[in-house]
């Protein structure tokens, strides 16, 4: 089943971000049977990260959950809020 995990940045949380980022990109990579799709939001000028967006396909909501728990920008503090939505891609397509 596909999830859609939408993360939003604490505010001025740029410096946190790009400390972290080595280690979430590695969580990212050591999972990317899951990881269908992910990329961070931006700001307004397409110049600061903001948040993240993924989409997994895993087997529940809390394979989901635990998978955006183990996320280091989750554990080192960085997101302001995460919401986890089931989803189906309906127009164009996910790699299998």
């Amino acid at each position: 089943m596909l999830f859609v995990l939408t993360c939003i940045d604490k505010p001025n949380a740029s410096a946190l971000r790009m400390e972290i980022r080595p280690r979430h990109l590695a969580y990212i990579e050591a999972n990317r049977a899951a990881v269908k799709l992910a990329g961070p939001f931006l700001s307004e000028d397409g110049q600061a990260m903001t948040g993240s967006l993924i989409v997994l396909e895993v087997e529940s909501l809390s394979a989901a959950q635990a998978f955006a728990a183990a996320d280091p920008y989750a554990q080192g503090g960085l997101f302001a809020s995460v919401d986890i939505r089931p989803w189906r891609c309906s127009i164009g397509a996910i790699a299998p």
